[in-house]
């Protein structure tokens, strides 16, 4: 499968400049548009920082082909129900394009501690595999009992349903190819490969992504649909390395400074996606 690129952008930044920038993904031929999904970022630093979930509405009404969506959006501070309604609702904005990416949500002291939630990992893991439970269960459109440590449901039924069927595609954050996230990852729709060095993003290589496709085959049978997206830096030096390994999209991360050139570039593939679009 060919790689696909995605912008994967800061929501350290005002809504503005978020909507102009995905405005200009779109028309420079990039496939997708991701924005970070935060509350504080950081207990050190102040900031402007956006609304994820309103930002991608005003980019769903401003935009017609490049999906759009989220990586990684904490699904433990959430109520999943209202996390429901605002990721149906932008999927049906957008004509389907939507894409929810999951996970954790660090710094766990800035997201959760800053506001008196508990900050253990392991917790907050169990709050995300019900939460996507109680998500999955309300876009069916059908009636949705859930009883779970931390969530209930009650003969719940949630409509319209999403374009995207049986649901609005979910992507987990991974950091490698062993633990808890990447078997996560396998009952659902793609993964996110995300490596860091500190507060870098560290490339991983292709043979990594290699191994992660192969742990996701030993979980499930069908991959077909299943995506594997690698949060990058900068684009791939060798990109069919990554297709051959697994990768079905390159998320080109960096911070608002610097990605306007990035995207006015456009990725390898923006002249044949422009040509095809025209």
């Amino acid at each position: 499968m060919t790689l696909r690129y995605s912008v994967h952008a800061p929501s350290f930044a005002e809504s503005d400049a978020l909507v102009e920038l995905a405005i200009q993904a779109e028309r420079c031929g990039w496939d997708g548009y991701l924005l970070w999904d935060h509350i504080l970022g950081s207990t050190a630093m102040l900031m402007p920082i956006a609304d994820s979930w309103v930002v991608l509405g005003a980019i769903a009404r401003a935009t017609s082909r490049i999906r759009i969506g989220t990586a990684v959006t904490p699904v433990a501070r959430r109520r999943p129900w209202k996390l429901a309604r605002e990721v149906t609702t932008l999927n049906r904005l957008s004509g389907g394009r939507a894409i929810l990416g999951v996970g954790l949500g660090n710094p766990l002291d800035a997201e959760y501690g800053a506001f008196g939630e508990p900050t253990d990992p392991g917790r907050i893991a169990d709050r995300l595999d019900e939460g996507l439970r109680v998500l999955d269960g309300l876009q069916s459109g059908e009636s949705l009992h859930f009883a779970g440590r931390y969530f209930q449901v009650d003969d719940a039924t949630f409509l319209p349903r999403p374009v995207q069927l049986p649901r609005v595609p979910v992507w987990v954050a991974c950091t490698g190819p062993r633990g808890r996230p990447i078997h996560r990852a396998a009952q659902w729709d793609g993964a996110i490969v995300l490596k860091t060095d500190g507060d870098a993003v560290v490339p991983p290589e292709p043979g990594e992504i290699g191994e992660m496709a192969a742990a996701v085959r030993r979980d499930r049978a069908d991959t077909d649909r299943f995506d594997l997206a690698v949060v990058l830096p900068g684009l791939p030096a060798d990109p069919a390395a990554y297709e051959a390994a697994g990768a079905t999209w390159a998320l080109i991360t960096g911070y608002l400074d610097d990605l306007p050139a990035t995207v006015a570039a456009g990725p390898p593939a923006s002249l044949e996606v422009l040509e095809r679009n025209s």
